[in-house]
């Protein structure tokens, strides 16, 4: 069933209000759009036959003006032989002829009348289609940028980004360690260095002791001797 149930209900439609009224704005907007374009459809086609109504009615109304013109002219010539009562029967005939086209110069007014109706119609149903595709669009971009943002949401707060980020913190612990490993065995080097410099320089100091002992004992012999 339509949203509307003629053309004037989408003539007076408060678009904005259906669209606040509605669960699904996009889905209500969708079948607003359809059912104006099958309206504007209807309407243009119901005016394209009252104009083909009106020309063949126009032809008809040409035709009994001929016709009119003609009785006119047998009446005449019924008259000029003498003959009143067939002139009497053509004007009779004019008549109906006459009358006919006044009735379908009526009608054909009234279809005038119609006709513009329908212009007028077609363009406020024309303009209410404009204003329901360009909120169409800004619907449409509006549930966009949405469920962009709900992606970039879920994203932010979802189990890969989270697994991405263990990764890193992994990864940072591993860089710390090694950093920690190379700090080490600097400090191992260093501590070799200092450990080197000092064996020489106990090793020098030995052969130092080493010196003055020899000399003390070289002393002590020869006091021996002399004393024996």
């Amino acid at each position: 069933m339509g949203i509307f149930s003629r053309t004037r209900d989408i003539i007076a439609a408060n678009v904005t209000e259906l669209l606040d009224k509605a669960e699904d704005p996009a889905k209500m907007i969708r079948m607003i759009i359809l059912e104006m374009e099958e309206t504007l459809v209807e309407v243009r086609a119901s005016a394209a036959r009252t104009i083909a109504d009106q020309k063949e009615m126009k032809r008809h109304v040409n035709k009994l003006e001929q016709l009119q013109a003609d009785w006119t002219d047998k009446a005449e010539l019924a008259l000029s032989k003498d003959r009143e009562d067939l002139a009497r029967a053509a004007l009779l005939e004019k008549k109906k002829a006459a009358d006919m086209a006044d009735q379908l110069n009526v009608e054909i007014a009234v279809l005038d009348d119609a006709l513009r109706a329908s212009e007028q119609d077609i363009a406020k149903l024309q303009a209410k289609l404009r204003e329901a595709r360009m909120r169409q669009n800004n619907i449409m971009s509006r549930l966009e940028s949405a469920e962009n943002r709900v992606k970039l949401r879920t994203m932010y707060n979802g189990d890969k980004v989270r697994e991405a980020f263990s990764r890193f913190d992994l990864l940072e612990r591993r860089v710390d360690m090694a950093e920690g490993r190379a700090d080490a065995l600097g400090m191992a080097e260093d501590e070799r260095k200092v450990l080197g410099q000092r064996n020489l320089d106990d090793e020098f100091a030995a052969l130092a002791d080493s010196d003055k002992v020899d000399e003390e004992l070289e002393a002590m012999k020869r006091a021996l001797k002399k004393e024996g």
